[in-house]
């Protein structure tokens, strides 16, 4: 029997998807340990930026965390964007664009993207109401294998439709589904069905 411990959080926007705060610049950030009691060498697997929320797994075992990180696993995201986006924008997303990492060019690969054509009762109104005096937005399913920094909000920007929200609800086979903004659960696993 393993003693390794694993958890899922709905991580919520705010907070840095780490433990340690290692950057003096960031004193004051809200750190993902304020949100349980969690074992020693407790870390997260892969990350989500402050302004992000959704699914995060967390996992004592490193070998668990080298293998979801792989870009075997898909990770699916419902990201909001500004403006009511268009057939010819979702087939870039769809089909690979230019972004910049780090000051370098760097082409994504081909991803799932489509649009939700209702918003899911399960996700939360946003902590700042944005109505329809600032425009339209839309609702988007997109599912990556790869997680570069920032890469959804990268890519819908340069398609024109800036991300508004952004809300990691899958890795593999494990699902968001109604776990809480700030909830934890512990597992007895992590098995995010890789595909063949």
């Amino acid at each position: 029997m393993s003693q390794h411990q694993h958890f899922l959080l709905h991580k919520p926007v705010g907070y840095l998807s780490q433990f340690v705060n290692n950057q003096n610049k960031r004193r004051n950030k809200k750190l993902l340990g304020e949100l349980g009691h969690f074992p020693d060498g407790i870390m997260a697997i892969g990350r989500l930026d402050e302004n992000s929320e959704g699914l995060l797994l967390l996992t004592t075992d490193g070998k668990v965390s080298e293998q979801i990180r792989s870009h075997k696993i898909e990770k699916e995201y419902y990201t909001q964007v500004d403006g009511d986006i268009t057939p010819e924008a979702i087939e870039k997303l769809k089909s690979g664009l230019e972004i910049n990492i780090e000051g370098k060019k760097y082409m994504t690969t081909p991803c799932q993207a489509f649009k939700l054509e209702s918003i899911p009762k399960w996700i939360t109104p946003p902590k700042r109401i944005r109505d329809e005096r600032h425009g339209p937005t839309s609702w988007l399913s997109v599912t990556l294998t790869e997680g570069r920094f920032r890469q959804v909000r990268k890519m819908t920007a340069k398609t024109g439709f800036p991300t508004l929200r952004l809300i990691r609800i899958r890795i593999g086979g494990i699902h968001l589904n109604t776990l809480a903004e700030g909830e934890v659960l512990e597992v007895d696993e992590l098995i995010p069905a890789i595909p063949n």
